[in-house]
């Protein structure tokens, strides 16, 4: 059977998997009456929960006599590192790019890696029966990036296709009859080659592992495309990595193929197709599996440098070990090295005590699914503010800078170009308008200056405004970035808040915490309304007297905590603070619990 390999590649929330749902319906990948779920590529809960992809997906689809293999690619820039692998298994790319916003930073980010590795793009304009949508402007746009990106004259050629994912559609001309998805379909059997390995169909094997999971029936499993040769159940393997040093040598035990949303276990696997093989022990991603006598590992793509760390420790408050189950350095470090087997863009290193650990990635949404995921598995950890990984060049301090695009309705853009230009170091680069009342911003702005600044850009645009924002380069260190202004309220006692104690503390700021919940000394339960922090008592009751008088009964109404999310609570500390995670609680925290340590601590560094 013919064999084609494509990527769909596009900004986050610009709809690719929804796309995919609908090549797999229209193909007959479901049965008639299967039930499946909406978006059936967001298989992890999380990509359900924020709908967005975390992770890089396969599925197969079959169209006139021909199996195309389609990647599923997350759209968003920290989980970079999936995209740049997953890329060197395909020989085309269809890049879906909507209607109405045009190319975003993520779609410049995933767009450079597939040009760079010579993939010819098909341009799929999606949305175009959105109002606002623009698609003759989303074209022209796309061509300038191309032509930007350093594209060849071959990739600037692209053929294109107007579409609508949801509504199930894609016609060659923007008043096509809009039925299905027949002419996407014929566009990659004709744009795209077939695989250049089935040449090589006669060579020993050879297989580049792209992605690692594993099975509970069949223990780890690596995915990649075959390079070379053919590979049967039970033949003998070795696994060689990037160096070319000898890491082990198995049997394979078994083959498993992408046929709709499954995987189908099959005799043999043929060069250019991208298969599942069992077997291995230590071998992981970027290794080449190949047979016996092949000593020579494939080129693995490399990987960016992560941007910014966290450090991860051990829950070490009073209400260590109530929640979760996972609670020892060790069990935590085992998950951790597990996580940067099988996500190469993340990195972790142990410190000095051994009760912590430095995990550096690519930007705060990797780090908080990494937590998120923790949590639900039955973990407790104390996490710190993110740090910005700076290097030496040439003996100068460089940092790294973000590109940053803000679309904001016009009255609220002057307050955002004051944020990014002024107390953060942005420059501005470009400011135009983006149609219906709206601007649209573009700013190169330090990563420092970006940390904890999603939440007061919704505040500041009323929740209307969109920001995206992707890793620009490195430039020379731009001065101290003032971190949060206003101090904290920190609990003073151990036990459970009182409800007429929180309400005598409403006047001086805003509170974490609601009445009847567990607080401890060192905790900190709110936000002061000035710069400094002080500490308060949550516990205080009210002095009861044999006396009753009117007005003195009166209910307590308190009002509704502030209840900040993962991102928004690690974003919202300083450096002397945590975020302390369990199952069931996320709680802000100092990280010296005692005042007199505090004091001592803050001595020392001042």
């Amino acid at each position: 059977m013919d064999l084609r390999n494509i990527a769909i590649i596009a900004h986050v929330d610009h709809g690719k998997t929804t796309l995919v749902d609908q090549l797999l319906r229209q193909s007959g990948a479901f049965r008639e009456n299967q039930a499946v779920a909406e978006r059936a590529m967001d298989s992890n809960d999380i990509e359900r929960e924020r709908g967005i992809t975390i992770l890089a997906k396969a599925t197969s689809v079959e169209w006139k006599g021909t199996r195309i293999n389609i990647v599923d690619t997350p759209g968003h820039a920290d989980f970079g590192g999936e995209v740049e692998r997953i890329l060197s298994m395909v020989d085309g790319v269809c890049l879906l790019v909507d209607a109405a916003e045009g190319p975003m930073p993520q779609t410049k980010f995933v767009t450079s890696k597939a040009l760079a590795l010579g993939l010819k793009p098909i341009v799929v304009l999606n949305k175009v029966d959105k109002p606002a949508a623009d698609p003759d402007n989303a074209l022209n746009e796309v061509f300038d990036l191309f032509a930007n990106l350093g594209a060849t004259d071959e990739q600037l050629d692209f053929p294109h296709v107007y579409a609508s994912g949801i509504g199930g559609w894609a016609d060659r001309e923007l008043d096509g009859p809009r039925e299905d998805l027949s002419a996407l379909f014929d566009l990659i059997l004709e744009h795209v080659e077939p695989p250049k390995q089935e040449f090589r169909a006669d060579e020993p094997f050879q297989m580049l592992a792209t992605t690692l999971s594993s099975d509970p029936f069949i223990g780890r499993i690596l995915t990649g495309r075959v390079e070379a040769g053919r590979l049967k159940v039970g033949d003998q393997l070795k696994a060689l990595s990037r160096k070319g040093e000898r890491i082990e040598s198995f049997r394979c035990t078994k083959i498993l193929a992408f046929r709709g949303l499954g995987q189908q276990p099959i005799d043999v696997a043929e060069a250019g197709d991208i298969v599942t093989v069992a077997g291995m022990t230590k071998a992981t991603v970027a290794d080449t599996l190949c047979a016996p006598e092949i000593d020579d590992p494939i080129p693995a793509q490399p990987i960016d440098p992560p941007t910014i760390s966290v450090t991860f420790g051990i829950n070490d408050s009073p209400l260590a070990g109530k929640d979760g189950s996972k609670v020892q350095s060790r069990v935590i470090r085992d998950r951790l090295m597990k996580e940067a087997e099988s996500n190469v863009a993340i990195k972790i290193e142990d410190t000095p005590g051994g009760e912590a650990f430095v995990v550096s990635g690519r930007g705060e949404l990797q780090m908080g699914v990494l937590i998120e995921n923790m949590r639900r598995e039955g973990f407790e950890l104390s996490i710190s503010r993110p740090r910005v990984i700076f290097r030496e060049e040439d003996g100068q301090r460089m940092e790294p800078i973000e590109e940053v695009i803000v679309d904001v309705d016009d009255e609220f853009s002057g307050v955002v170009i004051e944020k990014l230009t002024g107390a953060r170091k942005g420059e501005m680069t470009e400011m135009r308008p983006a149609g219906h009342g709206k601007t649209r911003i573009v700013a190169h702005v330090p990563s420092r200056g970006l940390i904890g600044y999603q939440g007061e850009f919704m505040t500041d645009t009323r929740g209307n405004g969109v920001l995206n924002r992707i890793f620009h380069g490195w430039a020379p260190y731009k001065g101290t970035i003032e971190g949060r202004r206003q101090g904290v309220l920190i609990s003073m006692e151990n036990g459970v808040s009182v409800a007429y104690a929180l309400w005598n503390l409403e006047e001086r700021g805003k509170l974490f915490i609601g009445a009847q919940e567990q607080v401890y000394t060192g905790m900190i339960i709110g936000e002061h309304s000035r710069d400094n922090d002080l500490e308060v008592n949550p516990l205080k009751g009210k002095k009861l007297t044999n006396v009753r008088a009117s007005g003195t009964d009166e209910a307590v109404r308190l009002t509704p905590p502030v209840r900040m999310s993962l991102e928004e609570a690690i974003a919202y500390i300083n450096d002397d603070e945590l975020v302390e995670v369990t199952p069931k609680a996320i709680r802000l925290r100092k990280r010296h619990l005692d005042p007199h340590e505090r004091k001592r601590a803050a001595r020392a560094e001042g």
